[in-house]
């Protein structure tokens, strides 16, 4: 599966910004999908998954209440909301796939990965 992944740019703190991820192919609904980010200097660190079915996510305690994760399977595409931005949350974004039937949040979990979008927060 082919990812593309878009949305990412310039925001102020306390704005807003809404990721998309495109996947490729006839069986995204199998998939369970994951955003990361990765900060300069830092590691790739899990934002945000949800099932294949959409039936579960989890976030991350760093994002919650503020990002929320959605799917929509028949648009094949996968959504990060991203409220209340604050400037720790610059870092390039990626979207990620998984064919587990578990949910993981492992970046080594994941099998197939986008090329990032970049959220830049101002103060």
């Amino acid at each position: 599966v082919q990812l593309q992944a878009s949305g990412g740019g310039l925001v102020q703190a306390g704005g807003s910004l809404r990721l998309s991820c495109v996947a490729s192919g006839r069986t995204f609904d199998s998939y369970n999908m994951g955003w990361f980010r990765q900060a300069p200097g830092k590691e790739r660190e899990f934002v945000a998954v949800i099932r294949g079915t959409g039936d579960r996510l989890v976030t991350a305690d760093s994002v919650k209440g503020r990002f929320a994760i959605s799917r929509d399977n028949a648009k094949n595409t996968v959504y990060l909301q991203m409220n209340s931005l604050k400037p720790e949350d610059t870092a390039v974004y990626y979207c990620a796939a998984d064919r587990s039937s578990t949910i993981f949040i492992g970046v080594a979990d994941f099998d197939y990965w986008g090329q990032g979008t970049l959220v830049t927060v101002s103060s």
